[in-house]
């Protein structure tokens, strides 16, 4: 695990905005596509600009969401809106969205469409994920029934159903296991209380109290993490 640390968030969002640009290209270059997993919420806004002016063969390039919220894709709470209106701009308008929503009436009943949907995608080529101040990452949150299923590396399963206990809405969360599977994993935070998160979460080793830890004690995908002050 690796610590860039940034004096602000502009700072890092030009950072890493370069870093997965190259990481991208490569991709295509070796090959011929690329996948990117991003996450919603404000911290990435300002790196989406950015990475959305990268010119890249975007048409190579699949986006997807680590985890969404139940709701249709105009709602002010979806994520996919999020990433459309800030990424999926300028030059990254021609890239290809993979959405984890389907017409599935709740979360639960669209697994089987979602888990179908991630098949058709390999081994991601980066995958950035957020974290909350109580430990969640993507929708994998402490206390959720199906979190134990969620962490499970070897339930077999891309994506999981969430009913969280204090956020609104089902939610759609890519797998412990799915969000391993790539070649470059970030996580992209900024703000003293997360550098709190961190130190806790580095403190001790229970998984289901604060579900970070399994990305950040795992050793199967190199971690390295983004944070600004």
């Amino acid at each position: 695990m690796s610590m860039l640390k940034f004096e602000n968030t502009s700072a890092l969002d030009g950072a890493l905005s370069a870093k997965v640009s190259d990481l991208l290209a490569a991709a295509i270059a070796a090959e011929g596509e690329a996948s990117l997993v991003v996450s919603g919420g404000r911290t990435p806004v300002g790196f989406f600009h950015l990475l959305s002016q990268s010119e890249l063969d975007w048409s190579k390039v699949t986006i997807a969401l680590a985890d969404e919220r139940w709701v249709d894709p105009d709602h002010a709470a979806s994520n996919e809106k999020l990433v459309r209106e800030n990424l999926l701009i300028n030059e990254a308008h021609k890239a290809n969205y993979l959405a984890l929503k389907n017409t599935a009436d709740n979360a639960l009943d669209g697994e089987v469409e979602c888990q179908r949907r991630l098949d058709a995608i390999g081994r991601f080529t980066v995958v950035i994920l957020g974290m909350g101040d109580d430990g969640h990452t993507a929708s994998l949150f402490p206390g959720s029934e199906t979190l134990e299923r969620g962490l499970d590396m070897h339930s077999g399963a891309d994506c999981i159903a969430v009913t969280p206990l204090d956020a609104p809405h089902q939610r759609m969360s890519m797998t412990l296991p799915r969000l391993l599977n790539t070649q470059s994993l970030v996580i992209h935070i900024s703000g003293a209380s997360k550098q709190q998160v961190l130190t806790q979460a580095n403190a001790g080793d229970d998984v289901m109290e604060l579900p970070i830890r399994a990305i950040l004690q795992q050793h199967t995908t190199p971690v390295s993490i983004y944070w600004a002050q």
